[in-house]
């Protein structure tokens, strides 16, 4: 059982995220994330959902976003806390809301929930992202990575 007293069972056969931010004293709180669209409609890549994105994001300051890849239906990226203390939930909806209402597009829907995971070493840090980097070439979108456009950093956010 959990904290709020709920029984998850088997974690590794888990099919919804467990939401809560784990804080370590010593340790940078990074926070590895999934966002998803709604029946994973392919609507992200694209030129004006990046710049608003990184609008609201910059705007968006209870959490900072690090590195961030957007794929067509799905963004990977890392955030690191601050000195608010807006729950990590909490700020994903706001800035999935934000976008919402700023982009004025009523088929590009957020699917509600999304994947997060608490980086808990330097090494998994850069597995992570050597795994996000790779997408869009696993994927068939580009020959290298380098070469797709809808990715990058808002913070620098170093494990130490």
């Amino acid at each position: 059982m959990n904290s709020q007293g709920k029984d998850h069972g088997n974690l590794a056969n888990r099919k919804h995220p467990m939401h809560g931010v784990l804080f370590v004293d010593g340790q940078p709180i990074i926070i590895f994330d999934t966002v998803c669209t709604k029946d994973r409609s392919p609507w992200l890549a694209s030129d004006a959902v990046h710049q608003l994105l990184r609008e609201i994001w910059q705007e968006a300051s209870a959490w900072w976003m690090g590195r961030y890849m957007i794929m067509p239906d799905h963004i990977h990226f890392f955030a690191a806390a601050t000195e608010s203390t807006i729950a990590f939930d909490s700020w994903v909806k706001y800035w999935k809301s934000q976008f919402t209402k700023r982009h004025k597009v009523p088929e590009h829907r957020w699917l509600t929930d999304h994947w997060d995971v608490r980086i808990r070493n330097e090494t998994a840090y850069e597995e992570k992202w050597d795994y996000v980097l790779q997408n869009p070439e696993r994927a068939g979108l580009v020959a290298k990575p380098k070469d797709w456009q809808w990715q990058g950093v808002i913070h620098d956010l170093p494990w130490k």
